[in-house]
Parts: C-alpha cells; sequence; structure tokens
C-alpha cells in the first residue's frame, strides 16, 4: 500500500507543478470585456460563506449482470473564502453535526479539486485519493446500515483546459467565483484537451459474492486507467432582469484511454476511443454588492475493459451553495485615509 500512494503523491505533484504553469499563465491573460453584458469588480475583495460536498464514485457495469456502485463517505462541509484578482482562498470544514454517522462507513481522503477561471480561459485540476467506499444495497449487513468496503481505495488525477472563444460577453467567473456580474445572456464555445490517471484497487474482488454469478469481473482486484484526448463545449449563461441567473456547461472530449485491469491470477490490457463529459451548473441571484446562488461541477470517465462487455466509470464532483458580498477596497481605504487625516489635524 505504501509503494502505491508513494506513486500516487508523486503523480500528485506533476500534476500541482502543471497547475501553477496553467495559474501564472491565466494571470497573464489580459481582455476587454463588453460591460453591457458581464463587469467585473478589480477593486473589490468577494468574500464568501459557503456548504461544500466532493465526491469520487466508482462503478463496475456488465450488461449480463446488475451494476456495482461504490460511493465514498464524504463530509458535507462549511466554508469560508475570498476572492481578489485573480487569487482566491477556500477554507472548509466538516464539522460533526453536520455529517451525522448513518451506518455507511468512513472514507479517508485527499480531495484537491480546483477550478481556474480566466477571462479566455478555464483550467480545472483534480488530485484524489480515497479509501473506504459502500455501497446502496446492505448485502445482509443489517437493518440501517451498508456493505462497507474499507480496502477499496480510489486515485484520481486530472488536468483540463478550455478556450473561451466569446470571453468578451460571457464570464465563467460571474457563476462561479462571484466577482463579476453577468447582466445580459450570453453563451460561448469551447474547445480544448483533457488528461486523466486513476487507479482502483482492493484487497479482494471489487464484484460482492452476491454478484459475482456470471460476471467476468468477478476476480477484479485493481483496474489503472489513462486517457487524453481534445474536446470541444459550450457554455450559456440566461439572465433574467439582470440579476437571476442560470448557468449551463458541457464539454465532451474524445478520450484516448487506456486500461490495464488486474485478475487475481492475469493481467489485461486493452485500447478504447470513449468520449469523456464534463458538466458545470449554476443558479441564483447576483447583483453589484451579492451574490446568492449553488452550482454542481462534475465529470464523468467511462472506460472499458478487455472484454467489450465491462464498463467501468470514475464519477468525481463537487457541489456548493454560496453567499458572497463584494467590498470596495478602493472606497474603504479613502475612507480609512480621510479620518486618519481628521485625527491629525485634531
Amino acid at each position: 500500500m505504501a509503494d502505491c500512494y508513494k506513486t500516487s503523491l508523486n503523480g500528485l505533484l506533476v500534476f500541482v507543478f502543471i497547475l501553477l504553469i496553467s495559474l501564472s499563465a491565466a494571470a497573464q491573460d489580459g481582455h476587454i470585456n463588453d460591460t453591457t453584458y458581464y463587469v467585473d469588480f478589480p477593486q473589490t475583495i468577494t468574500a464568501r460563506l459557503y456548504t461544500s460536498q466532493k465526491y469520487t464514485q466508482f462503478t463496475l457495469k456488465n450488461k449480463d449482470t446488475r451494476d456495482v456502485h461504490y460511493y465514498p463517505n464524504t463530509t458535507f462541509n462549511l466554508g469560508v473564502g475570498a476572492t481578489y484578482h485573480n487569487f482566491s482562498l477556500n477554507l472548509a470544514y466538516g464539522f460533526g453535526f453536520l455529517n451525522p454517522d448513518v451506518g455507511k462507513g468512513k472514507t479517508k481522503y485527499l480531495d484537491l479539486q480546483s477550478h481556474l477561471y480566466s477571462p479566455k480561459w478555464v483550467t480545472d485540476f483534480e488530485g484524489q485519493l480515497y479509501k473506504g467506499f459502500y455501497l446502496e444495497d446492505n448485502l445482509g449487513a443489517g437493518p440501517g446500515k451498508y456493505y462497507y468496503r474499507g480496502d477499496v481505495k480510489v486515485d484520481l488525477f486530472g488536468l483540463s483546459r478550455y478556450r473561451i472563444f466569446n470571453s468578451s460577453r460571457f464570464s465563467y467567473r460571474a457563476a462561479f467565483i462571484q466577482n463579476e456580474w453577468q447582466k445580459k445572456s450570453a453563451g460561448t464555445f469551447l474547445a480544448g484537451a483533457e488528461i486523466y490517471y486513476g487507479v482502483a484497487r482492493s484487497d479482494s474482488s471489487f464484484i460482492p459474492k452476491a454478484y459475482q454469478q456470471n460476471n467476468s469481473q468477478s476476480n477484479l482486484q485493481k483496474i489503472n486507467y489513462f486517457s487524453f484526448g481534445p474536446g470541444i463545449g459550450y457554455a450559456y449563461t440566461l439572465v433574467l432582469a439582470q440579476h437571476v441567473f442560470f448557468t449551463g456547461s458541457v464539454t465532451g472530449n474524445l478520450s484516448f484511454s487506456f486500461a490495464n485491469e488486474h485478475l487475481s491470477n492475469t493481467k489485461g490490457f486493452h485500447f478504447s476511443l470513449i468520449p469523456v463529459t464534463r458538466y458545470r451548473m449554476a443558479a441564483g441571484y447576483n447583483g453589484r454588492s451579492w451574490d446568492v446562488s449553488a452550482n454542481w461541477i462534475a465529470d464523468n470517465l467511462p472506460f472499458t475493459g478487455v472484454n467489450k462487455n465491462d464498463i467501468y466509470i470514475f464519477n468525481t464532483g463537487n457541489y456548493r451553495f454560496i453567499i458572497a458580498h463584494r467590498f470596495n477596497t478602493r472606497k474603504r481605504l479613502q475612507k480609512h485615509l480621510l479620518l486618519i487625516n481628521k485625527i491629525l489635524k485634531e
């Protein structure tokens, strides 16, 4: 296990390095926006109170048997954050009173999901380490309990970058980081690329004994996954009365996927060409000073095994509800300077 996590952490460091390069590029991305469509607030600090829940799920599908869905027991978090220019900092914690024990078992995880929105580019980074999953079917575990596997581990790393072609009229930031205000409906085409690496493993078969009959995945204990490819998409924000907004975005990536299956006594390698999708949705109220909104970002990463009837899916995402307020730093600075000047004169 230590060697596996050492490899995963090394991969995480590589992706962090790539992320820093992307962030540097995003910070240098100049633009001129049409203020009749959206406005930015360069002299403000956007402060937010929010709730969030992240997740990474693993699904095994076979047309001859029922699907097996492994879910993590992640915490529902309460957090605070702030954005100034291109820099955002968010801190959240899963307090006990928000997360009662409902028999799903314990999931240990490190989940780093970063979504960077510059005017002309959107960049997404994922670095996730999960251990401990449950099934919705309790399989005889008893009333109020779930079938729990503490040995199931899923690691997933990903990086994507898409160009926003109508950046002068369309703002992702207004919907997702609340430091801009989309006043008029607009949409944009997107084009870019994505790359992912994932591994799922367990000490014994992923398939519970109750599901193993006629199941070609019944001896699977580990699978490695790598994919990359170009993608296109579209995003649109509908604005009503300048303040109420609904944002929807989808990208489709033609993914060249490579899977390496480790069965109890054999290994199998398979290549497939399969679409990968990412969804973004947001809705709420946005104005000059306040934003109250909710958003959801999700990835659907399918790939096939050696047996063409075997399909595996990584699903990852994040739900958020936000209350944000913008503080004008210039006005506050001027106010403090006037107060200091008044005190000095007295």
